[in-house]
C-alpha cells in the first residue's frame, strides 16, 4: 500500500503557526512593506517549516495579472543578452514579478510561436529585443492588448514602448574613429542581417562612415555570420587571406571579435601591429582578452532596468508608450592602433 501523502499546508495553517491572521499572512507574502519586520520573519519561518506555497492560480484570477513578464531573447549561448536581463529581472522581482525566458535562436517564426504561447500562459507584459518582425505579430499584440518593451533598440515605428540605443550611429562613431587612425583597408564581420535590425543598423553606420569618408562602400568585404566565437573565427581567417590584407577587422559584436582574435594568435598575426580589430557591446570578455578589445560600451544595466520599469508603468497604465535613447560610448583599448 503506498504511503499517503501528507496534507498540503494552507493559508489559515501558516497563520496558526505565526499566531497572525490570514491577512497578515498575505500581506507578507504580497506586500511586505505593510508589515513589520518581526511579523514578517515569524511568518516566513512558518511558510519554510510548514512547506507552504501560495496558490498561483486563484492569486492570478483574484487579481486578473498573473504577475509574470516574458522575454523573448535571440540567443542563450553567449553574454551579449546577460547584463541586460539580469538588471530586467532585478527590477520586476522588486516589484512582485517572475521573469519567463525563452530563446528564438534568430528565428521569427519561432519568436512568434513564441509570443502567442507566453501570452496564451498570461503574461501580463513582454520584452522583445529589436524592432525586426512581421507586422501581424505587432498587430496581434495590439489586439490583445499586450503591454510589450521593445529592446536594444531605439526605434518608435511600431508604436511600442522601446529602450535601447542607435546601433547605426553607434558603429559609425567607432567607424569615424578607426578612419580618423589612417585605416583604409577595412573588413567587416557582421551578424545575419535578415531579421536583425540591430546588426543591419550596425553594418549601415560603417558604410555611412566609408562614403562620407570617400570610399566607396561596396569595396569593403563584409561576412555575415551567426553569433558564435568559431564563426567570428573562420570569418577572420577568409580576411586575411584576402590581397590586400586589411588593416582592421570590425566585427558586429565581442563575441565575433574574440574568434577574430583568437585566429589571429593562430595564424601568427600580431594584434594590433599587423592588424586591428573591433568589437561593438563592450561585454565583460572584452576586458579580459589579450589584447584588451576596443568596442562600443552599450549600458546594458541600464537599458535592462530602464526596460522593466518602462514596462511596469505600461502595465499600470500610468505611461504613454514612448522611445527612450540611451547614450553610448567608444571604449579605447589596446586592439586598435593608428597607422
Amino acid at each position: 500500500m503506498a504511503p499517503a501523502h501528507p496534507p498540503i499546508p494552507t493559508l489559515d495553517d501558516v497563520a496558526r503557526a505565526a499566531n497572525v491572521s490570514t491577512a497578515t499572512v498575505s500581506r507578507c507574502l504580497n506586500d511586505k512593506s505593510k508589515v513589520s519586520r518581526e511579523t514578517r520573519e515569524r511568518v516566513m519561518r512558518a511558510v519554510d517549516a510548514l512547506g507552504y506555497t501560495p496558490n498561483f492560480n486563484a492569486r492570478a484570477m483574484a487579481a486578473r495579472r498573473t504577475h509574470t513578464i516574458g522575454a523573448i531573447i535571440p540567443t542563450m549561448e553567449n553574454a551579449i543578452f546577460a547584463r541586460g536581463l539580469q538588471a530586467f529581472q532585478e527590477t520586476l522581482h522588486a516589484e512582485g514579478y517572475t521573469l519567463l525566458v525563452s530563446s528564438s535562436a534568430y528565428q521569427p517564426d519561432l519568436e512568434a510561436e513564441q509570443i502567442r504561447t507566453l501570452v496564451a500562459r498570461g503574461a501580463d507584459g513582454l520584452l522583445l529585443i529589436g524592432a525586426e518582425r512581421g507586422q501581424q505579430i505587432y498587430d496581434y499584440l495590439t489586439r490583445r492588448a499586450i503591454p510589450t518593451v521593445l529592446a536594444w533598440t531605439s526605434s518608435f515605428d511600431h508604436g511600442f514602448a522601446s529602450v535601447g540605443f542607435d546601433n547605426c550611429a553607434a558603429m559609425r562613431s567607432l567607424a569615424d574613429q578607426v578612419q580618423a587612425m589612417g585605416h583604409r583597408r577595412i573588413a567587416v564581420i557582421s551578424g545575419i542581417l535578415a531579421g536583425n535590425d540591430r546588426a543591419e543598423g550596425r553594418l549601415r553606420g560603417i558604410r555611412e562612415s566609408l562614403r562620407a569618408h570617400g570610399t566607396d562602400p561596396d569595396s569593403v568585404p563584409v561576412i555575415e555570420t551567426g553569433y558564435e566565437i568559431e564563426n567570428g573565427a573562420d570569418a577572420f581567417e577568409t580576411h586575411m587571406k584576402r590581397a590586400p590584407r586589411p588593416t582592421v577587422v570590425m566585427c558586429g559584436n565581442d563575441v565575433l571579435a574574440a574568434g577574430a582574435l583568437s585566429r589571429a594568435r593562430a595564424m601568427g598575426l600580431r594584434v594590433p601591429e599587423d592588424v586591428s580589430i573591433t568589437g561593438f557591446d563592450d561585454i565583460e570578455l572584452a576586458g579580459l582578452l589579450y589584447p584588451r578589445l576596443t568596442t562600443v560600451h552599450v549600458p546594458h544595466r541600464q537599458m535592462g532596468r530602464v526596460a522593466a520599469q518602462e514596462l511596469l508603468e505600461t502595465i499600470a497604465g500610468r505611461k504613454p508608450r514612448a522611445a527612450r535613447e540611451l547614450a553610448v560610448s567608444i571604449t579605447m583599448r589596446e586592439s586598435l592602433k593608428a597607422i
